[in-house]
């Protein structure tokens, strides 16, 4: 299955969540897209495997994988030690493409994976141009020289409400460092891990 390509504020009220994260998608209209969307009388009740699946077309569309990517990273969640949900959420937050935007570097997560396709972005200061890339911990993410001076990135640093704390930003050398593994607490709670979980386990 490819990744979506259609309107994302569309794909926002089906799925009842901001993808953008600003929240302009519901603010307006928070009901599903569709002549009978702010109807509930003609709402269908949704079956247990239905839940499960709106669970996980939210985080996957959250997240921006296409179904492949997001199901091979579900595999790899449930061979390590803990809970797999929460390794899950965790393996998702450290790709490279998702840091990028917590850096604030791109707006949004599909604008940072644009800027680490384009080479922009460095890993303890070698180019990376894989969205898919696994950050470690301690590892420092940062711009290439000739990418600094872009207007797209200096607006969106301007931009950022904040940083999320297991990442260190300098502003002066424009580069952050993953300092630790996030707490599931600090993570989206928009999402039922649990349904998704029993949605790989059928």
């Amino acid at each position: 299955m490819s990744r979506y390509t259609g309107p994302k504020f569309k794909l926002s009220r089906r799925l009842g969540i901001s993808l953008s994260g600003s929240g302009k998608e519901l603010a307006k209209r928070a009901f599903p897209p569709g002549q009978h969307g702010n109807n509930n009388n003609q709402r269908r009740k949704v079956s247990g495997y239905g839940l499960q699946l709106i669970e996980k077309q939210k985080l996957r569309q959250m997240y921006g994988l296409n179904e492949k990517q997001f199901r091979n990273l579900f595999d790899k969640a449930t061979k390590l030690k803990g809970i797999s949900g929460d390794n899950f959420i965790v393996l998702l937050e450290r790709r490279l493409d998702n840091l990028v935007y917590r850096l604030g570097f791109a707006n949004t997560r599909a604008g940072s994976r644009q800027l680490v396709s384009h080479g922009h972005i460095t890993v303890n200061g070698k180019k990376v141009d894989i969205a898919s890339f696994t950050v470690n911990v301690g590892d420092v993410i940062g711009l290439r020289e000739r990418s600094r001076s872009m207007a797209s990135i200096k607006d969106a640093i301007a931009g950022r409400n904040h940083i999320q704390q297991y990442m260190e930003f300098n502003a002066e050398a424009m580069e952050g460092r993953f300092v630790r593994l996030p707490e599931r607490a600090e993570l989206t709670q928009e999402v039922d891990l649990k349904q998704i979980v029993e949605f790989y386990s059928r």
